[in-house]
């Protein structure tokens, strides 16, 4: 919050350039801002109503935050604004209508929020809007449309007729819209059934062949809100509504023993069915299968209950929350996070320090398909064993409070980006750096080629390396929830609700292998380490952009050198540069394997001591340090 107070307040601290602050960008001549993005920053606090005085401002990108609180009106006030994206926030509230001022503005994404109160028609005022994003939020009533008869007199007498508004028939530029997993009414408006059918499930609209939500649990949303879906005619009334579910489906009072026979007898035929049910899975493959029952609870909220074969999990700890909760300091110990994740550090009462990596997707926004791939995982990374990859130790799975979390054992001395860049006066000598990058080649070589399935680091980067005691890196993937959430969007429509599904382990998709973009990020990380340079910095640019005049002349290549490195070796640098070169190179049909990388790595570049010894003094203090 803090850049966004000081960039919206009227004065601005002296000697202190807003054009030069973290994801600000100005014009060129520094007098007016044009670009906010902040995504993925874990900002804190509420979005300040003096952004809408921000008059030249462009693009306002909060996307992936914990922002609270409503959606200052203020904001539509920028009138030169071409993308608003506060999506995955946690922003309640209405929608203000003054946002259907934004004249120019060409993407909205307001998705995965907790907003409530109806569509604004003002909405339709955008003329040049062509992407709307609106799902997962709590919105009701109808979806504003110019035509007077967009709802049916009847949805099992729940919602009334007559919906006289404009809306988005008058958006001839809407190209993508989701509107899906809302509690909106009413039928899907003629002018956009061009849209993807997946962009209205999971509402309360009148629609046959689309999933939407039970009917009891829209009519519960409405009565708790205070609401009625149109405008006109209030909602049955709930009370009414719940009667007669139970009449219809609990009957009139039966005698005690009519009941226990019918509660036992059902018990036998609902033991028959399962059997019935786990046959005909091992019959269609003898390899362990999952299992999905769709069923609805008492409260007839609609869920899943996913069911993975124990010998997936056979050799992974499960951790009570209880416990990691006490290790990790009550959750205070944090050592990083992203959008979609936060990691603990832990200690582990007898045992070893612990890495916790906790998911921060709500329990609502949980669905059956990320449970099942989140199991997945768990097995995936159990999998792995390997000096230069993070152990998987086990994981968390708890519903009261929502919990999901995987615990990986702890590198003591951190990431190998705090080295580089964080820690002052603390430099590697040259050879430390070439015995990390040999480990680092090891790790991927076994994921890629040893490990049966292959294996990918989701996003490899200094980060993602952390140190022993004896700086040996680890690959660790922590943001392997990013994997999860793309495949689970992927495959959201791939199963159907109605029964249960026997759904085949090998059937799944597998995590995305992206070993080319695995051995490019390798090259990146290669110069990271050798040069001590970030990957993007504002004086050079991009890391690679500026090596590349250097790596390929053996004459200059000594300018991407680390300056506070006094020694190293011209033989080891040819070796590094002639791999950097082998792994950037734009034609991935020429890309190495890891094998081959690691291979060349390991046999041309000399690790030992007594190489250093000769000519670099801080060789002795770190053999001195390590004795």
């Amino acid at each position: 919050m803090f850049t966004l107070s000081l960039l919206a307040s009227a004065t601005v601290p002296p000697n202190e350039d807003p054009c030069d602050w973290f994801g600000v960008s100005c014009t060129m001549a520094g007098d007016h801002v044009l670009k906010l993005n902040i995504s993925g920053s874990s900002l804190r606090g509420f979005i300040a109503q003096e952004l809408g005085h921000i008059t030249y401002l462009q693009e306002l990108i909060l996307h992936g935050n914990n922002l609270i609180g409503t959606i200052p009106k203020e904001l539509g006030m920028l009138k030169s604004l071409k993308v608003l994206d506060l999506g995955k926030n946690q922003l309640s509230g209405p929608i203000p209508p003054e946002i259907g001022n934004l004249t120019l503005v060409v993407n909205i994404n307001l998705q995965s929020n907790g907003l409530t109160g109806k569509l604004p028609a003002e909405l339709g005022n955008l003329r040049y809007l062509q992407e709307l994003r609106l799902d997962r939020n709590r919105l009701q009533g109808s979806v504003p449309a110019s035509s007077s008869s967009n709802f049916d007199s009847n949805m099992h007498e729940m919602y009334a007729s007559k919906a006289n508004l404009t809306g988005f028939c008058r958006s001839s530029q809407l190209k993508v819209a989701d509107f899906s997993y809302n509690f909106l009414v009413g039928n899907i408006p003629k002018c956009l059934k061009y849209l993807t059918r997946s962009s209205f499930q999971g509402n309360c609209l009148q629609s046959k062949d689309l999933e939407q939500r039970p009917s009891l649990q829209c009519v519960n949303y409405y009565f708790i809100a205070g609401a009625s879906p149109a405008k006109s005619q209030p909602v049955a009334n709930p009370n009414h509504q719940r009667a007669e579910y139970e009449l219809k489906h609990h009957g009139t009072s039966k005698p005690v023993w009519l009941l226990i026979l019918e509660i036992v007898s059902g018990a036998i035929v609902c033991s028959l069915f399962l059997v019935a049910v786990l046959t005909a899975c091992l019959k269609c493959n003898k390899k362990a299968s999952i299992i999905i029952p769709w069923k609805k609870s008492s409260s007839q909220k609609e869920h899943t209950s996913v069911y993975i074969d124990p010998e997936m999990l056979k050799d992974v700890r499960s951790y009570s929350r209880q416990e990691l909760e006490v290790a990790c300091e009550d959750f205070s110990n944090i050592i990083g996070s992203s959008a979609d994740s936060v990691v603990y550090k832990g200690n582990m009462k007898g045992g070893p320090e612990v890495a916790v990596i906790s998911v921060s997707i709500k329990e609502e926004h949980w669905t059956g398909y990320l449970e099942l791939y989140f199991q997945r995982e768990v097995a995936d990374l159990a999998r792995l064993n390997h000096e230069n990859t993070g152990k998987l130790l086990g994981y968390c799975r708890e519903s009261t409070p929502f919990t999901r979390m995987l615990v990986f054992e702890y590198a003591s001395n951190g990431t190998l980006y705090d080295h580089l860049h964080c820690y002052e006066g603390c430099q590697f000598s040259w050879t430390r750096r070439m015995k990390i990058v040999i480990g680092i080649a090891r790790g991927l070589r076994y994921l890629h080629t040893e490990a049966e399935p292959p294996f990918t680091i989701s996003e490899l980067n200094s980060s993602a390396v952390y140190l022993t005691e004896e700086f040996s890196p680890k690959l660790v993937d922590f943001e392997s929830w990013k994997s999860i959430l793309e495949r689970s969007e992927k495959n959201s429509g791939s199963i159907g609700s109605q029964g249960a599904v026997c759904v085949l382990t090998n059937s799944l998709e597998a995590r995305h292998l992206d070993t080319k973009g695995n051995i490019y990020a390798f090259g990146v990380l290669l110069l990271e380490i050798i040069s001590g340079r970030p990957p993007y910095c504002n004086e050079k640019g991009y890391l690679v952009d500026w090596a590349k005049g250097y790596i390929e002349i053996p004459e200059v290549m000594s300018h991407v050198v680390d300056p506070e490195l006094k020694h190293f070796r011209q033989e080891d640098l040819e070796v590094i540069c002639e791999v950097v070169s082998l792994c950037i190179n734009p034609d991935t049909t020429a890309c190495p394997s890891t094998r081959e990388l690691c291979s060349m790595l390991e046999s041309r570049i000399d690790t030992s001591i007594r190489v250093e010894l000769k000519s670099s003094s801080l060789a002795w203090a770190e053999l001195a340090l390590s004795s």
